[in-house]
């Protein structure tokens, strides 16, 4: 089997809409694609400018109660400058850690999904 790259990750929220405010007023996502499908259901996808993976906003999944997905992580080459800029747009953003692997930040979206805003060492 070959496999060429994770594609797409669901973010389990509660409001799609406020969700993709967060994601695209607060993080800067662009959209990919906000499309019905099906009754009462829409298909909202989100990427990081330039990125091949993406997110879809998701609230049809009864195992994945929103802010249940923790640990997903953002790469930038300026931590310093990110988490300012998080600080700026009012969100609830950890320190800048120090690690073996490089610095890092944390922080969670309205629904209380976990992220990680990392600079690999260099």
């Amino acid at each position: 089997m070959k496999l060429n790259r994770i594609d797409i990750v669901s973010v389990p929220v509660a409001d799609q809409d406020e969700a993709k405010a967060f994601y695209t007023d607060v993080l800067g996502f662009e959209v990919v694609r906000d499309n019905p499908m099906g009754p009462g259901q829409r298909w909202v996808q989100l990427a990081p400018v330039g990125a091949e993976t993406s997110i879809t906003l998701v609230t049809w999944f009864e195992s994945m109660a929103p802010g249940s997905v923790k640990g997903m992580v953002l790469d930038t080459d300026d931590i310093d400058g990110a988490h300012g800029t998080l600080v700026e747009r009012g969100v609830a953003v950890s320190d800048v850690q120090a690690a073996p692997w490089g610095r890092f930040v944390t922080f969670e979206d309205p629904d209380g999904n976990g992220w990680v805003v990392q600079q690999a060492a260099g």
